[in-house]
């Protein structure tokens, strides 16, 4: 592990551990029935002093007559928020994303429920889903954190009992290409209220930003998933629920130093390493405030060599997971 993604894991964690440290209501309100989870840099650990708080509710909850109710009410919603909202500003964490709009409640239930539905994109759930599984970081309720990932993935594992020799886990390969399309369409709406040369040149900085963001963390988010189902499928020929729950386990970067630490071909690993270090550059480059990151993105020169560093990042990333998967079935199933 670079120096920089070690750097970046320790201020995550004690910036972390403080904010855990400072909520003595959201664990009574949460108890045996919700939990908080970071995404994002902090669920990656790799925050800086610039990176804002994503958070996500998750709660179980009981049906009755048909209906399911979330054993977290209403009410104490409402406080567990206020309570993640005032200690976040205590300990001067930026304000969260969008103005809070992602800090909503979602069940268990409906998480599982909706998967690969029609309503899956529109209520959120989507996101909340693959954000779980690909980034996540319980920062209140642990143990109900590890319970709802547990039942999500037997979801996706529904057919592993009769097929546990040969399981190929398509249906949550899928549904994380999916995941990493949809940002890109949401980067194109997003940015596409004009056309490039008549926008302010601070709006074109914001875009290019949001492109060089989507097109390294993002990208390795969603792709080194990919690349660990990869990788322990060509080595047993299928996936088992607790192999996929270690995946969950390790940030993006731990994905790739673990496929690093387990090939056999040195080639793999050292397009590995040359990966990550290409992945510490992006860190440095994005460890400034947004003032000073749209003044260095503002500049044609310095705008288009950093979009020739991402476009070398996907470049390398392809190639890794061509040498892994090019032989491989479920590689074959991604692509057609």
């Amino acid at each position: 592990m670079g120096r920089t993604i070690e750097a970046r894991r320790a201020f995550s964690d004690t910036r972390f551990q403080q904010l855990r440290a400072a909520l003595v209501q959201a664990p009574i309100i949460c108890s045996d029935k919700a939990c908080v989870y970071a995404t994002g840099s902090f669920g990656r650990q790799e925050a800086s002093q610039f990176s804002d708080l994503d958070l996500f509710i998750a709660s179980l909850s009981s049906e009755r007559n048909g209906i399911e109710t979330s054993l977290l009410s209403k009410l104490d919603e409402i406080l567990l928020k206020a309570d993640l909202i005032r200690q976040s500003v205590d300990l001067q964490f930026p304000p969260f994303s969008q103005d809070g709009r992602f800090l909503q409640n979602h069940t268990a239930a409906r998480l599982i429920r909706s998967t690969g539905n029609q309503f899956d994109d529109a209520e959120n759930t989507f996101t909340a889903r693959l954000l779980l599984l690909l980034e996540s970081r319980p920062l209140v309720g642990e143990d109900i954190h590890a319970k709802i990932i547990d039942d999500v993935i037997e979801r996706y594992w529904r057919e592993f009992p009769g097929r546990s020799h040969r399981f190929m886990p398509a249906y949550l390969a899928n549904d994380i290409l999916r995941y990493w399309r949809t940002l890109c369409l949401n980067y194109e709406a997003s940015t596409s209220g004009h056309l490039p040369g008549a926008q302010p040149s601070h709006e074109r900085a914001k875009r290019k930003i949001k492109n060089y963001k989507l097109k390294h963390s993002r990208m390795l988010t969603c792709y080194s998933a990919v690349l660990y189902l990869l990788f322990i499928y060509e080595m047993n020929k299928t996936i088992n629920p607790v192999e996929a729950r270690d995946m969950v386990s390790l940030t993006p970067t731990g994905r790739l130093n673990f496929v690093a630490s387990q090939a056999t071909d040195s080639k793999i690993a050292s397009s590995i390493f040359e990966l990550l270090e290409k992945y510490e550059r992006f860190l440095d480059v994005t460890n400034a405030s947004e003032e000073d990151l749209i003044a260095r993105f503002s500049e044609e020169a310095e705008a288009d060599r950093l979009r020739d560093e991402q476009s070398e990042f996907g470049d390398l990333a392809y190639t890794v997971l061509f040498s892994v998967g090019h032989e491989n079935r479920l590689y074959r199933r991604l692509v057609i």
